[in-house]
Parts: C-alpha cells; structure tokens; sequence
C-alpha cells in the first residue's frame, strides 16, 4: 500500500506556488502605477467588506482574542492601509532631480514568502497582500497550522478580486499543505526574493538563517511608565483598552507598568476603580508559574483568553468582572515570570524611586527581552520624554496612548502595520513599521556633471595658498568666499 510522504508533497506545493508566483511578478512589473493601484483598491475594499465574518472565523478557529476586536483590525488592514499607500509611488519613475540629474526608479523586489501567526492570522494576510502588491511583488503565504481555515478564506477573497481587477493568476497564494518542511522551502527557495516574517522567536531565526533577505520582528516587552505628572485616569484607561484589546494578543501592547513610589497608592486605586485586579502574593508565584513555563517561553494556553479563563488555568481565584490580572514584580529575568512578555491580560507592577529609576528599569526589561520594540509613556513632562527618546533601545516610543493601537499605528501617526520592526537592537533588518517602501528597490540613473580633469583642477586650487589674502585667522570668510570664487570658475 502506498504511503502518502506529506513533507515531499508539501514541499512540491510550495515548488509550484513560488513557480506561478515568480510568472505572475513577471506581469505585475509590466504594470504601471495606476493598474497597481487599482488592484490595491479592489483588494482592500473586499477585505474590508468581510472584515466581521473573517473576524468570526478567527477567534473561532484560534480561540484568540475577542472577534470584535479583530473586526477592527482588519479594518485598520484593509480600509486603513488603503488610506495610506494609495498615493504612494511605488512603481517606475519615483522621482527626478534635475539639479542634481539623478531619476529614481521603483523596482519590485519580486516573490515575497509571508510568515502567518495565529495571534493576528486574518489581519495580517490582508495588509502583507496589499503593500506586496502595491510595491509590484507576488507573495506566498505559510499559514500558521491553528489558523489555517481563516488564512484559506481570507487568501481567497484577495485572489478573487485582484483577478478581477486584472491581477495575474498566482500573484497571491497560501500553502494548503502546512509543513515546517513546506516553509523551510518557501523561504529557502532560490526564486524566493525576500521573506516577510511575523510570528515567535524561533520562525524569525528561521528566517534570518535562511539565506534569504528577510524581514522579521522580535518579541514584544513593552513596558508603560507612568511618571508623576501624568493624567492618571487616563493613563490607566489607556493601558486597560490596549490590554484587554484582543485579549492582548498584539505585540505592541503593554507587559509591565512601572510607577513612582509616591504615585503607587493613586495608579493602584485607579487601577482598581476601572477593573484591574492586583494577584495576591501567593496566588501571583502560582499565576507566575502557570504563564511562563520553565524554560522561559511563553504558555501558549494563556494566550489570547480572558482572565478568568487564565485563573482557571493556573488554579486561583478570579473576581468575575476583573479586566486585566496585575502582579507586583521586584525583578527582570526568567525567574521574574511578570518580567517576559505575556499575550494575554496580563501586567506586572515595578515600583520605583523616580524616573530616572525608571529609566534604568526599562532599559533593563527591553534588554532581557523586547529590544528594538516598543516602550509606554505618560506623562505631560517634556524634557522626561526626551530623555527616554533619546535613550531607551526602542524603536516606537509611544506617548500617551493604548501601546497596542499606537504601535500598530491606529491610534498615533506611525504608518498602520502588524510587521513591527525592531532594528538592529533587536536582531531585525529595520526599525520601521514595514509598508511598501520596505519590498521595493530603487533604481538610480546618474547623469554625469563633471570630468576627472575637474576634480582634479578643484582639488589643486583648494590646496593653494591664495594670494593676497592673509591666512593668520582674522579673515576668514573672505579666504572661504576667494576659494569659492576659483573653485567655480574652474568649472566653468
């Protein structure tokens, strides 16, 4: 009886994918900026319009999450990326310098692999499709195997109405045999041109040890520093919707609050009024053990599920109308477990001097893990923050905002994404929000403006020692101005 092997057969699926992806690239970068652009609009507006029921299937599929939540992300992947890349130039002649007679020219940088996570699955697929396609590339998605029905369904609908605005046949495709074989051939395939990569810390090294250009982003670790002279309500209002955003599946959003000692019994109380609950020591070493494991990641149970259910999970009592769950941590490591980065409605709670303790803090948490991403703060004190920007190894300082929307760019004026670069800090290739300008090169015609021989003459004349002029120090710009005056005749 014949065995089906389904790594090979996985691994000719991704063959034929990138084969059909790099022929239809072919077509896209025969296309001008206006057909571009009309795909890109098609595609948007048909994610847009199932934004709710590709929500649905999401948090049913992945138990993530909140679906209403996630309606308003892929919005933000669908209506709000439209918004601002649709006046982009992305595609033959970007500029032009007649001065200086240098013509950029957009070049796609071709077949793109798309890293899916099962965190923010639908989302996702919509806003990597639209700026590989505006910047002319094909991609090719790897699903996340718990997310796959959701990420089949939404490749579709953008298959569907790209072709119908003329969009090549290949040009947007998923694996449908999901394999770590399959994805290990997609981003090491010699037509794969560059890999976009959003997920855990072992697909990103996967990525960057491929061969291949990629793109990838680290964990998240964001701590939110409340300084003395901030809107304390509102800051706590923040930090409570972004946690509970989603459940607090997305990178960006906040890990740990850190406040100043004679602000504790105020951020506490507010804490409490608007619904957090603060874990009792002994129920918060049995919370702690529960949502970091021992060897330092993260308990995927917990991710994306409410508080009650991580009670549940970990074996302590829950108040049925608590809305993020806080824990009181001293330090900053793997035996800190409210120290790591947790996917879920849950905070820890740092107690500090002042702020320049609380610079050091977060400086020390970002450092353990999360460099590169995202940092918290509120506060009305200028010269504070200036120094946190000039200091913190961060690549979004966000300031008085839900970290969660204002890192994804939804609620501050960062460019909306959920590829987040982290820099080089951070083991990433870019500390952008990845966009279209990120998967396409630029093409630079020089003209030539000068000879050898000119180079040459203005060289031998700025080296000369000007006549009449005295060069003790007390006339300066008249020796500067004479330099000048010689320099551009010779060039005449």
């Amino acid at each position: 009886m014949f065995l089906e092997d389904k790594d090979l057969v996985s691994i000719q699926e991704v063959r034929n994918l990138i084969r059909d992806a790099k022929k239809a690239q072919a077509e896209l970068a025969k296309m001008s900026q206006e057909q571009i652009d009309t795909i890109v609009k098609v595609v948007a507006k048909a994610c847009y319009d199932e934004r709710e029921r590709l929500a649905k299937m999401a948090a049913q599929e992945t138990g993530f999450g909140r679906w209403e939540d996630k309606v308003l992300k892929n919005a933000l992947a669908s209506k709000g990326i439209l918004e601002e890349i649709k006046d982009m130039k992305t595609v033959g002649v970007l500029s032009e310098d007649k001065e200086k007679k240098v013509l950029e020219v957009g070049v796609p940088v071709g077949v793109i692999a798309g890293l899916i996570p099962s965190t923010n699955p639908t989302s996702t697929v919509m806003y990597k499709a639209l700026i590989a396609l505006k910047a002319g590339n094909s991609i090719v998605f790897s699903p996340h195997p718990n997310a796959l029905k959701c990420i089949e369904e939404t490749v579709e609908i953008i298959k569907k109405a790209a072709k119908s605005a003329g969009c090549p046949d290949g040009a947007i495709s998923a694996i449908h045999r999901v394999s770590i074989a399959a994805t290990n051939e997609l981003m090491r395939h010699k037509d794969t041109n560059l890999i976009l990569a959003t997920g855990g810390n072992a697909m990103v090294k996967a990525a960057y040890s491929s061969g291949t250009p990629a793109i990838g982003v680290g964990p998240g670790n964001g701590p939110a520093f409340i300084e003395r002279t901030a809107d304390v309500p509102k800051a706590v209002r923040q930090i409570l919707d972004s946690k509970t955003f989603d459940n607090g599946v997305i990178c960006a959003s906040e890990q740990s609050i850190i406040v100043e000692e004679d602000m504790k019994e105020k951020v506490v109380a507010e804490f409490k009024k608007q619904g957090a609950y603060f874990v009792p020591a002994e129920d918060a070493k049995k919370l702690g053990s529960f949502i970091i494991q021992p060897s330092g990641a993260m308990n995927p149970k917990m991710v994306g599920k409410t508080p009650q259910v991580i009670g549940e999970l970990a074996g302590i009592s829950v108040p049925a109308d608590a809305r993020v769950l806080i824990a009181e941590e001293t330090g900053v490591g793997k035996q800190y477990p409210y120290s790591m980065e947790k996917l879920a409605p849950v905070l820890g709670f740092y107690t500090v001097k002042d702020w320049l303790e609380a610079c050091e803090l977060s400086i020390k948490i970002l450092h353990h893990e999360g460099a590169g991403h995202t940092l918290a703060i509120h506060s009305q004190n200028e010269e504070i923050i200036r120094e946190f920007a000039l200091k913190k190894p961060v690549s979004r300082l966000l300031i008085n905002t839900p970290a969660a929307l204002g890192g994804v760019g939804a609620t501050t004026g960062l460019f909306p994404a959920f590829t987040l670069g982290c820099g080089a800090v951070g083991g990433s290739a870019t500390s952008d929000n990845v966009s279209p300008l990120n998967l396409f090169n630029i093409r630079r015609v020089a003209y030539g403006t000068s000879e050898l021989s000119d180079l040459r003459q203005a060289e031998n004349m700025a080296v000369e020692e000007p006549k009449a002029v005295a060069v003790d120090g007390s006339n300066e710009e008249e020796l500067v101005t004479l330099l000048v005056q010689r320099v551009l005749e010779k060039l005449k």
